[in-house]
Formats: structure tokens, C-alpha cells, sequence
């Protein structure tokens, strides 16, 4: 069993950053990808990026790239997901979620049931 608590949520204005933190518990954090998504008000949960659980892939939503950066501490049980230049439209709940990492088997990151477990979110809003 894994749980993870997102933190670094918050209020900034347009073309600011932020920080989000995913802690986890349990022993086996390196094996497990991890990924951030996201849910708008009114809207579908949306993939905006994972990490390996090695971290040596990586993948981003095309609305982030260049501006978000997804990284991992295994030794600290965390991921995050750095944030510059944000807009309203990153206005979101901000989602942590972990995948048991099988290597017969391949990922592409993106779908929602390739993660077992998710936090329960971190408010971000973006103001212009």
C-alpha cells in the first residue's frame, strides 16, 4: 500500500511558478512511476506528465512542455512538479499518481489506469 500527500499548492499570478511536492510512503517508491494530472472545474482529469520510476523517461502533456519540469527523489520518497510561467488555463486541482513498475510490460504514461494510487490534491490557481 502506497498513499501520497501533494503540497505546494497555492494562488499566483500569470507567469509566476510553483512548486508541487508528492510524498509517499512505503518502501518501494523507486518502483514506481510516477505521474501529475490535472482536473479543471467542469472538466475531464488530464495527464500532465510522469516520470519512471527510474526517472530516465520522461513524458509531458503538449500544453506543459517547456514550462513544467517533473523530477524525483527516490531517497526522499518524493516527486515534483516545478511549474514556471503559468497561465489561467493551469487553473486546476493537481493530482499525484503512482504506477507499480512491471518491466515486462510497457507504459505510455498518459492513461489513468496505468496508476494504482493517487493523492488527494493540491488546489493551483493561476490569476491574469
Amino acid at each position: 500500500q502506497v498513499q501520497l500527500v501533494e503540497s505546494g499548492g497555492g494562488l499566483v499570478q500569470a507567469g509566476g511558478s510553483l512548486r508541487l511536492s508528492c510524498a509517499a510512503s512505503g518502501r518501494t517508491f523507486s518502483s514506481y512511476n510516477m505521474a501529475w494530472f490535472r482536473q479543471a472545474p467542469g472538466k475531464e482529469r488530464d495527464f500532465v506528465a510522469a516520470i519512471s520510476w527510474s526517472g530516465g523517461r520522461i513524458v509531458y502533456a503538449d500544453s506543459v512542455k517547456g514550462r513544467f519540469t517533473i523530477s524525483r527523489d527516490n531517497a526522499k520518497n518524493t516527486v515534483y512538479l516545478q511549474m514556471n510561467n503559468l497561465k489561467p488555463e493551469d487553473t486546476a486541482v493537481y493530482y499525484c499518481a503512482g504506477g507499480f513498475y512491471n518491466p515486462v510490460l510497457y507504459y505510455s504514461f498518459t492513461p489513468e489506469d496505468e496508476y494504482n494510487y493517487w493523492g488527494q490534491g493540491t488546489q493551483v490557481t493561476v490569476s491574469s
